[in-house]
């Protein structure tokens, strides 16, 4: 299993938001995994089994999703900074996504 995962949910329609793209970027900066939502809002594979301790970021390529949808949008982007500190557990982000905020959380 892929130690990093994600789940992006329109919280304005109340659906999975399909089609965004995401990239992995370890702590050189270097990108190191990409991967895009499925029709259920999840990426279930991005990156490598095991990462490294350190400092890691997901971007997540928003503005497309709206502009696809014809809806406006403030954000272009989401990006998430967050720290692997245990190597043998799993990162799970989830983005509640919405044209004016979003809001994510370390999940299970």
């Amino acid at each position: 299993m892929s130690h990093v995962t994600t789940h992006v949910l329109d919280a304005a329609l109340g659906l999975p938001a399909p089609g965004i793209d995401v990239a992995l970027s370890g702590p050189s900066g270097d990108i190191i995994a990409t991967g895009t939502t499925d029709a259920d809002g999840r990426i279930t594979s991005l990156g490598p089994d095991v990462l490294p301790a350190g400092d890691y970021r997901l971007e997540f390529a928003v503005g497309h999703y709206f502009r696809a949808a014809g809806r406006p949008a403030f954000y272009p982007r989401v990006t998430i900074d967050f720290i692997v500190t245990d190597v043998d557990a799993h990162y799970h982000m989830p983005v509640l996504l919405s044209p004016f905020a979003y809001s994510t959380y370390r999940g299970s």
